[in-house]
C-alpha cells in the first residue's frame, strides 16, 4: 500500500493559511456538533524535564478522518536552528485503518494554530478592528500576521519581541513579504496599548501582556502556552475579557492564562463564555458590543491536525507535492 509523505517544505503549498481557516472552521463546526472523538493529549516528559513527547489522536466522523500528532517539546531549541517542536501528523483512512499520510507536523502546527486564531478572529473581533500587536517574533508571530491579513482590513502593524534587535529583524522581513508598514517596540505595552487585536505567540511562563494596557473593544489571541503552569496573559486581562476557548475539557486541564487567574481568585469556571465551535454554530454569542473585551484561549486541538492532514492529502493525490511510498500493511502470504 502507498502511503504519502509531506515534507516541512511542503505543506505550505497543500494548506496555504486562506483555505485553512476555512479548514479549521470545518473543523470547530463538527467539533461544536459533537461529530468528533479526542481524547486528552498524553504528554510524556524526559526524566530531566528537558523535553517531552505529546500525543494527539483525533477521530471526526463527519470529515471521516482518524489521526494522530506525535510531536516532541524541546524548548531549549529555541534560538538554534531546531524548532522547539518536531513531530508528524499520520492520517489514517476509516474503510480499513491503511495508513495514508505522513505529515511534517512543524509546518502544520505553525499553520492551523494561527489560522484557529484567525478564524477567532473573524468571529469575535470588531468588525472594524484594524490596530494590530504581536507580542513574539518568531513562527507564530509570523504565521499569525498572514492569518490577521486574511481576516481583518490591518491597518497598523507593531510587534514586541523579548530584545528590540529581534522585534526590529521580524519588521523588516514581514514588511518586505507583506508590503505593509511594521513597527517595532521596545516594550509590549507599546504594542499592545491601543491596538484593538492582540496576538500574544510567545514561550514566556510569566505574563508578558497585563489587562491594564487592553483598550475597550480589543480582541486577544493568545497561543503561547498550553500547559497549566505557563500563561502569557496576567490575571486582569482574563477578567476583563470575555473568554472563549478552543474547548473547555483542554482548557480546564492546560490552560495556565486561565488556570492561574482561577487560582488568584480573580475568575471562576463560570467565566468561559463559551467554546469557538459554538460560537461558529450559534449556540453561542460572540462579541456583544463595540466595547467589549474577547480573548481567545487557545491549547491546540488534535481535530486541527487531522482536519488539516485530510487536507493536505486530498490535495497531494491530485498534484506533484509529497511523494507516495510503499510503506506495508499487507499481511503477508500465508504459510
Amino acid at each position: 500500500m502507498e502511503t504519502l509523505v509531506v515534507n516541512q517544505t511542503e505543506v505550505p503549498r497543500l494548506l496555504p493559511m486562506k483555505e485553512c481557516i476555512e479548514v479549521m472552521a470545518r473543523a470547530f463546526a463538527a467539533l461544536g456538533r459533537g461529530e468528533a472523538t479526542m481524547p486528552q493529549r498524553q504528554i510524556v516528559w524526559l526524566p530531566d524535564r528537558t523535553g517531552a513527547l505529546g500525543l494527539m489522536p483525533a477521530h471526526l466522523s463527519a470529515l471521516g478522518a482518524v489521526g494522530v500528532k506525535a510531536v516532541t517539546f524541546f524548548p531549549r531549541n529555541e534560538g538554534t536552528d531546531i524548532d522547539s517542536h518536531q513531530g508528524a501528523v499520520l492520517l489514517f483512512e476509516t474503510g480499513r485503518g491503511r495508513l495514508l499520510a505522513v505529515i511534517d507536523a512543524t509546518s502544520v502546527t505553525a499553520i492551523r494554530t494561527a489560522a484557529v486564531s484567525g478564524l477567532a478572529t473573524r468571529l469575535l473581533a470588531k468588525p472594524d478592528a484594524g490596530d494590530l500587536a504581536l507580542v513574539g517574533s518568531g513562527v507564530q508571530a509570523r504565521t499569525h500576521l498572514e492569518a490577521m491579513l486574511l481576516v481583518r482590513a490591518i491597518r497598523r502593524v507593531r510587534v514586541a519581541s523579548k530584545t528590540f534587535d529581534k522585534a526590529k529583524s521580524f519588521a523588516d522581513r514581514e514588511a518586505k513579504r507583506h508590503g505593509i508598514a511594521v513597527t517595532p517596540c521596545a516594550t509590549v505595552r507599546e504594542a499592545v496599548e491601543g491596538a484593538d487585536i492582540v496576538c500574544a505567540a510567545t514561550s514566556s511562563r510569566e505574563p508578558v501582556v497585563l489587562g491594564e494596557w487592553l483598550s475597550p473593544g480589543a480582541h486577544v489571541n493568545a497561543v503561547g502556552s498550553s500547559v497549566a503552569a505557563a500563561r502569557e496573559l496576567d490575571g486582569a486581562a482574563i477578567a476583563r475579557s470575555r473568554l472563549f476557548v478552543d474547548r473547555r475539557e483542554a482548557a480546564l486541564a492546560e490552560a495556565g492564562d486561565f488556570l492561574l487567574a482561577r487560582a488568584e481568585g480573580a475568575v471562576g469556571d463560570d467565566h468561559i463564555a463559551g467554546e469557538l465551535g459554538e460560537v461558529l454554530l450559534g449556540a453561542v454569542e460572540g462579541r456583544r458590543d463595540a466595547s467589549e473585551i474577547t480573548a481567545f484561549k487557545a491549547v491546540g486541538l488534535a481535530v486541527e491536525d487531522v482536519a488539516a492532514a485530510q487536507h493536505i492529502y486530498g490535495k497531494a493525490r491530485g498534484s506533484s507535492a509529497g511523494r507516495f511510498l510503499e510503506f506495508g500493511g499487507h499481511r503477508g502470504e500465508a504459510d
